[in-house]
């Protein structure tokens, strides 16, 4: 992408990509103010101010306004610019001279239903302002559903009420509907894809509303441009012209090792503060959770393995666990903890992916809750085999289910667990 040097005496004119509301300012400032910043939402204001009566263009402007306006510098402008482009609320065209000229086009932001089904702004929202926050903007948001069982649906069409035919419609004309594109973050080009792969290859279906979203966020996870992603698409194309979904990310994966020497962040990421234990419990527990917390679930994994490298299954494993089912570090480690020492230091995918869905349908967020979850369901499944068989089977469990673990009547085991668990952070 082109970067151009943005100077004060630059000229500008906003032009309005659709029809913005007083409800608009109101999601701006509580839903994308966290993601933009003060300044984004500032600039995006005096665009939106700086329109004329018409609220379809503005006059000629230049950027040195911009900066007497927001009281900033012409550089802290171009970024929270860039912030503004980042989340689908402008589009910006530059024509170069020895004084530049842009065009900014100024587009509303997502409805709050939009926004929150999002595959990522939700996401990125819920790690900037954290839980508590987040569920009171969702519930701020929610509409109250009202039970229509008894109802009958007598809504007319237009074609019901008028005569259609008549009507001509144009295509020049201020589109609400014409909101921010952000669904596709890494600029992945699904047009170009579909007509660069022979026809005859590829079913017209394999693009479905999945695929293309598990497309758009492997690219933006591993850094994809679409180029790249057709490449990758075509070598993984089954007998039957459909994705392999699963052969995908792999590809992905190795694509991005390949070229980095180590998979991206994620799997590297720990807890965010937000999610961790308020500090001063020295306790053998809360030393348990600060583990927990404090370790990214590649390390954790590779310590539980004597620091040997996690295999490919493994990682592909922790990325489904982090990706797809948005698990948070400290509860994949506490599963992690929890499936090897239940499964006799297997972590099985078939036997992680169940528990990991029951957690997840829990909401499960802090390592504690994962660690108080684990030992409510095993003693629930503890009564159920007793009440249904007469013979007791020794079943090993975590250190961290020991009730009377800040006791000092270990078992030589469990003491040999607790000093391997917490060695890293004495």
């Amino acid at each position: 992408m082109k970067n151009v040097t943005l100077l004060p005496a630059d000229r500008y004119i906003i032009v309005n990509k659709s029809i913005l509301t007083d409800t608009d300012r109101n999601i701006i400032m509580s839903l994308y103010e966290p993601l933009i910043g003060s300044l984004g939402v500032s600039l995006y204001f005096t665009l939106w101010n700086d329109l004329s009566i018409s609220n379809i263009m503005s006059r000629d402007l230049i950027h040195h306004h911009l900066m007497v306006t927001l009281k900033s510098d012409i550089g802290n402008i171009k970024l929270a610019r860039e912030s503004l482009e980042a989340f689908g609320l402008l589009k910006t065209y530059v024509k170069e001279g020895s004084i530049n000229d842009y065009v900014y086009e100024l587009y509303s932001p997502l409805t709050p239903s939009e926004f929150f089904n999002h595959p990522i702004l939700n996401i990125v929202l819920y790690n900037n302002v954290g839980e508590k926050e987040y569920e009171n903007l969702k519930n701020m948001y929610k509409v109250p559903k009202i039970d229509l069982k008894e109802y009958s649906d007598i809504t007319k069409t237009m074609d019901e009420v008028y005569d259609t035919s008549r009507f001509t419609l144009s295509s020049d004309l201020v589109d609400k509907k014409n909101s921010p594109i952000i669904t596709n973050p890494s600029r992945i080009n699904f047009d170009e894809i579909i007509a660069s792969i022979p026809k005859s290859i590829i079913n017209e279906k394999a693009f479905n509303k999945k695929t293309r979203e598990l497309i758009n966020n492997l690219a933006f996870i591993y850094n994809i441009d679409t180029l790249k992603m057709t490449e990758l698409i075509r070598g993984v194309l089954n007998e039957f012209g459909n994705i392999d979904k699963n052969g995908l990310r792999i590809m992905a994966r190795k694509d991005y090792q390949f070229k980095n020497g180590a998979l991206p962040t994620l799997v590297y990421r720990s807890q965010p503060e937000y999610l961790k234990n308020p500090l001063g419990d020295n306790s053998k527990r809360g030393r348990i959770i600060q583990v927990f917390e404090n370790t990214s679930p590649y390390d954790f994994l590779r310590h539980k393995y004597h620091n040997v490298k996690p295999t490919s299954r493994d990682l592909k494993l922790l990325e489904h666990l982090i990706i797809d089912l948005e698990m948070p570090p400290a509860v994949v480690n506490v599963l992690i903890d929890y499936v090897l020492r239940k499964n006799n230091n297997k972590l099985t995918s078939g036997y992680v992916e169940v528990i990991a869905a029951q957690w997840k349908r829990a909401n499960l967020k802090t390592a504690k809750e994962a660690m108080e979850f684990a030992e409510k369901e095993h003693q629930r499944s503890l009564k159920k085999t007793s009440s249904e068989s007469t013979k007791k089977e020794v079943v090993k469990t975590p250190i961290w289910f020991n009730q009377k673990i800040e006791e000092d009547d270990l078992s030589k085991e469990e003491e040999a667990e607790l000093k391997d668990l917490l060695k890293e952070f004495n």
